[in-house]
């Protein structure tokens, strides 16, 4: 079994950064991708980021230039540095990890920025 626990949601002002961190545990030896997702209300949910386990990364044309990934493989860990925040990127914002072909969610950390 994977557990995701997530952290470093808040409310911000438009402008600002926020750090979200998760954190994966369980009975696995490595984890594959992982992710980032988010979902507004009332929009469904859309990726956002991933660190893929052979180095690859990619964005959202949304977040691009605004938004990094990284991952610690030694602790399990990714996170997400969110720079230059704007109100469109109020979300709830989930962790995704797939171990062995098997996909895993975080329960999610709200996001809310003030304009």
């Amino acid at each position: 079994q994977v557990h995701l626990v997530e952290s470093g949601g808040g409310l911000v002002q438009a402008g600002g950064s926020l750090r979200l961190s998760c954190v994966a545990s369980g009975s696995f030896f490595r984890i594959d991708d992982m992710a980032w997702y988010r979902q507004a209300p009332g929009k469904q949910r859309e990726w956002v980021a991933v660190y893929s386990s052979g180095g690859s990364i990619n964005y959202a044309d949304s977040v691009k230039g605004r938004f990094t990934i990284s991952r610690d493989n030694a602790k399990n860990t990714v996170s997400l540095q969110m720079s230059s925040l704007k109100p469109e990127d109020t979300a709830v914002y989930y962790c995704f990890i797939v171990v062995r072909a098997r996909n895993y969610w975080g329960q999610g950390t709200q996001v809310t920025v003030s304009s």
